[in-house]
């Protein structure tokens, strides 16, 4: 690249001069890359809107499954017993009478200091007999082919005092079936704690009695979709209660409106004109980036039908879900509670129908294929793309420039120095030639 000579000759700064006339060249490529930096900012903020509207279908979708609103919670009397519902759970109410809670067989040997023998004989519950075989009568080595066996029982060695030390058995499960006989030694054995499983009573004091057992203190499927947990026994009968979960109903709406808002939010955020004063009073207006788009207004309109249109001829503010003056959605609690109670299969049915609906629209603003929204970031990412080209090409074309005007200022100045240089020449041959004299 040329370098200029500044006021070599003409004494001008010249690489201001050449800076100053580069600005003006520049000017193109400077609107370029304000378009790009405007086409940034709307990315960025499509690609936020984008997200809250993919949550929303991905929410609607799932609210507006066939079962999604058919959900129950269970109750029980007594904190002895703790109830949950899962899939598949129906209404229903059942007493039952807690009897005995699952329990881990524990067995203790006499006091020892050495094990009299190296087997020992261990018999499960269903019959299986494995025969433990110590590398010696030493207590660890007993312990640990007892370990090793895979029997269904662990051993631990209990030190008691001067009286050197008890193995302690434990079964590996809680249950009847879990248990383990130990013989095939004359070391005394103390059963301190049975093989046990839980069990209640259901219908208790009455002709249709039934006891139920279960290896632990889980007990599935006794209501449809319903698991119960046992942590104590109970004289009197605890009272099991399932019932519609009104409030989850509800939360299901509630979220609903609750997304959409935020949305509703967002795009008036961004839509909104704003007006400021500089410190010399000259008012300037600056409108929102997703102002006047078309795109973003039709996004808006179709979830906005999507959650208000009437459902079977009836308005879903009879429910509590309303729309309100300024576009956006509102959710009544206690009207939407009120309704369920009334009529709860026409509600359930209403909300999966704005679920639904709303799912649609959603999906067709955010579909990460061919969703509006998504299409428009991409058109706009296009943009920026071919902005960023020809500002690339401007960069080249603004620096050929720059050298063409440097080289032509520095043979400026080396021309008007040679002809300075010749003057000056001149001048002092002039300046020698002889003088005439007058008589």
């Amino acid at each position: 690249m040329a370098t200029t000579i500044d006021g070599l000759a003409s004494g001008l700064d010249t690489t201001s001069l050449i800076n100053s006339l580069m600005q003006v060249e520049a000017v193109p490529q400077t609107q370029l890359k304000a378009k790009v930096s405007s086409a940034q900012t709307m990315i960025t903020a499509l690609q936020g809107l984008n997200t809250q509207v993919a949550a929303l279908a991905d929410l609607a979708t799932k609210a507006a499954k066939p079962a999604a609103l058919d959900v129950y919670s269970a109750t029980s009397s007594s904190t002895g017993v703790t109830v949950a519902t899962s899939a598949g759970a129906a209404a229903g109410q059942l007493d039952l009478v807690v009897g005995k809670l699952a329990q881990t067989q524990v067995v203790v040997s006499g006091p020892v200091t050495v094990w009299p023998d190296t087997t020992l004989t261990l018999t499960r519950a269903d019959g299986t007999v494995t025969t433990v075989t110590a590398a010696s009568t030493s207590l660890d080595d007993m312990v640990s082919a007892v370990n090793a066996a895979g029997a269904g029982v662990t051993a631990t060695k209990v030190a008691v005092g001067a009286d050197g030390f008890r193995l302690q058995f434990t079964a590996t499960g809680p249950g009847a079936a879990a248990g383990v006989t130990i013989s095939g030694t004359p070391v005394p054995m103390t059963q301190t704690k049975a093989a046990q499983d839980a069990e209640i009573t259901l219908w208790a004091g009455t002709l249709a009695e039934q006891k139920v057992t279960s290896a632990t203190n889980t007990f599935a499927g006794i209501l449809p979709g319903m698991t119960l947990r046992v942590s104590a026994a109970s004289a009197d009968p605890v009272s099991i209660t399932v019932g519609r979960d009104d409030a989850q109903i509800s939360k299901t709406a509630s979220d609903l409106v609750t997304s959409l808002n935020g949305i509703f939010a967002v795009i008036q955020n961004r839509s909104a004109v704003s007006t400021t004063t500089n410190s010399s009073g000259v008012t300037s207006t600056t409108a929102g980036v997703f102002s006047g788009d078309s795109t973003i207004r039709d996004t808006k309109q179709r979830l906005l039908s999507a959650a208000s249109m009437p459902v079977n001829g009836r308005s879903p503010s009879e429910y509590g879900i309303s729309i309100t003056r300024s576009g956006t959605m509102e959710f009544d609690a206690a009207k939407f509670a009120a309704a369920l109670a009334k009529d709860p299969t026409t509600v359930k049915a209403a909300v999966t129908e704005i679920a639904t609906r709303v799912a649609a629209a959603a999906t067709t603003a955010s579909d990460k294929y061919d969703g509006q929204l998504t299409q428009k970031i991409t058109g706009e990412q296009s943009t920026v793309r071919n902005l960023g080209d020809r500002i690339a090409d401007w960069d080249r074309s603004l620096a050929t420039r720059r050298a063409t005007l440097q080289s032509t200022y520095t043979a400026l100045e080396t021309q008007l120095s040679a002809l300075k240089a010749q003057s000056s020449w001149l001048s002092a041959q002039v300046a020698g030639l002889p003088t005439s004299s007058t008589g």
